[in-house]
């Protein structure tokens, strides 16, 4: 009964704060705890506007818990489409590369799909860096700190069966319009794609060919208005590249590899 009355009266101050979900919050509040001066605390970094998130440490990600630490990109579960795309190309053992790998969500939540693959991921920001490390060494991958495709052992120059990447997207004129949560507590180098919203996709984009293994596939995450843009890119840089969507998850992925591997996928 305390626990339910507990419950009630977090809910009922999270609700005034304007968090929509306010009674799931504070039950995940509640079970993340360790003791009531813990609990008062996070409820408090919740109301001053901490992604609900980094305050229980822990994102809830294709099914499973990824960490997430305070100034890490928190995983939206649009970009669960593109590991659902990926898993759909992907064999077991692949070699995968997460770039801008942020938590490293993608490439964990990809390799518990397959069973197992070889993982790479790589970030420009060394606090990402050190929160993927804890999501995706457990999986038997390594992380690399650096940019983009710099960060890389060269050793997988021409390797990587399955490319994932989640670039920045957002033109920059856009993002004070963005969450709060996003805007005061998510990295700029996460958000920031530039004037455009293309600045890294488009060097994703130049350099994939001569990472990807023959029939190997690129998996970019982009917005619907950009989609088009996005393939663009993709085929400026001799790929062949597709727009897929999913409605449900407001999600748009653009999937690229050379010509004839790129036929045989179908959605």
């Amino acid at each position: 009964m305390a626990n339910v009355t507990r419950r009630a009266s977090i809910a009922s101050t999270l609700r005034a704060a304007g968090c929509v979900f306010a009674e799931d919050e504070a039950q995940l509040l509640i079970d993340a705890a360790h003791h009531p001066d813990q609990l008062n605390r996070m409820v408090d970094q919740r109301l001053r506007g901490l992604p609900l998130e980094h305050v229980v440490g822990w994102a809830d990600f294709c099914g499973t818990r990824i960490s997430v630490e305070p100034g890490v990109f928190v995983p939206r579960r649009r970009t669960e489409f593109v590991v659902r795309v990926a898993a759909m190309i992907a064999k077991p053992g692949a070699v995968v590369v997460d770039l801008c790998c942020g938590s490293g969500a993608i490439g964990a939540a990809l390799n518990d799909l397959l069973g197992s693959c070889e993982l790479h991921a790589a970030d420009v920001d060394p606090a990402a860096v050190q929160c993927a490390r804890r999501n995706v060494e457990p999986r038997g991958g390594r992380v690399y700190h650096g940019d983009l495709y710099a960060a890389l052992p060269r050793e997988l120059l021409g390797k990587v069966d399955v490319l994932l990447a989640n670039a920045p997207y957002v033109p920059t004129k856009s993002i004070a319009m963005m969450p709060q949560e996003a805007r005061l507590h998510e990295p700029r180098v996460a958000l920031d794609g530039g004037a455009d919203g293309l600045d890294v996709q488009r060097r994703v984009a130049l350099g994939a060919a001569q990472w990807l293994a023959p029939g190997g596939s690129l998996v970019m995450e982009t917005s619907s208005q950009q989609g088009p843009r996005t393939a663009q890119l993709m085929g400026e840089a001799g790929l062949l590249a597709k727009v897929v969507s999913n409605e449900k998850l407001d999600a748009t992925v653009v999937l690229a590899a050379h010509g004839q591997a790129l036929q045989t996928i179908s959605f």
